[in-house]
């Protein structure tokens, strides 16, 4: 449960209970990952998690293909709201989250969400196993890239990268 510091536990629990309708995220790319900044406190940081986000990548310093929502309508928007409000992007498999966790640490660290849902799954069993390190890990903007353009093409699942970030000390996906 996630406690804003105003109030009880309990009102915060009737607080999130009620999800709000998020704008939709259009114009992203197939392949684009899409970063979507919640926490808006901290302007400089969230400048220093799009520079590293932006930065090539690999030896011949590919370009950054990211979608990034940069809107404070989705200020302190729930993992559930956000998954709500993408659920119909056909073509999209994972969703970064720049939360507060994100801008305050050193490394950046967004939270990627699956998308997938029970009912994507052929049963319990099969939803089971592909949510065994649960729906969500912390990468460091360097493994969003990885991460995207593998589940965009099916070479590696995100339990894979689940299971990867469970296996770090800090529980943070770093590189396979």
């Amino acid at each position: 449960m996630r406690q804003s510091g105003h109030g009880s536990s309990i009102a915060t629990e009737e607080k999130n209970e009620v999800m709000r309708a998020l704008p939709a995220v259009v114009d992203r790319g197939e392949f684009d990952a899409l970063v979507i900044r919640t926490d808006h406190h901290d302007d400089r940081a969230w400048q220093n998690v799009v520079a590293a986000l932006t930065e090539p990548r690999g030896d011949e310093g590919y370009d950054a293909h990211i979608h990034v929502v940069d809107d404070p309508a989705w200020a302190e928007a729930t993992v559930d709201e956000v998954l709500a409000a993408v659920r119909t992007d056909e073509d999209l498999s994972v969703v970064f989250l720049a939360d507060r966790t994100t801008t305050r640490a050193g490394n950046h660290a967004l939270l990627a969400v699956t998308t997938l849902t029970r009912e994507d799954c052929a049963d319990d069993e099969d939803y089971g196993r592909l949510t065994e390190f649960g729906r969500e890990f912390r990468t460091v903007p360097a493994g969003v890239h990885e991460v995207q353009a593998n589940l965009s093409i099916g070479n590696l699942g995100f339990e894979e990268y689940a299971a990867a970030a469970h296996d770090d000390p800090e529980g943070i996906y770093r590189s396979l």
